[in-house]
């Protein structure tokens, strides 16, 4: 199983960093070429560009919790959850 891991491409652990526009601001956000790969497919799947997908779940989450502490960690998580919820669609619709 580790060799699954090890043999992983240098590409998609590699960092980009990217700027955002969120609610009026512009900031940057760097994370790993794998989530970046992830972030576009939801937004494309949304009709959205990325940075206007990353600026409405930003938005819902400060709507719903007032406050994102680490936006990177937060794209993560989501991107975390959105294979979780993808890898178990049985288990989601009920």
């Amino acid at each position: 199983m580790c060799h699954v891991y090890a043999s992983t491409a240098p590409e998609r652990y590699e960092c980009t960093t990217r700027s955002v526009r969120l609610q009026g601001s512009v900031t940057s956000v760097r994370l790993e070429n794998e989530f970046w790969e992830i972030l576009d497919r939801l937004a494309h799947d949304q009709r959205l560009s990325t940075g206007q997908f990353i600026s409405e779940l930003y938005g819902e989450v400060m709507a719903t919790k007032g406050t994102v502490p680490n936006l990177a960690s937060m794209l993560r998580v989501a991107c975390a959850v959105h294979l979780h919820l993808r890898a178990e669609p049985v288990a989601h619709t009920a």
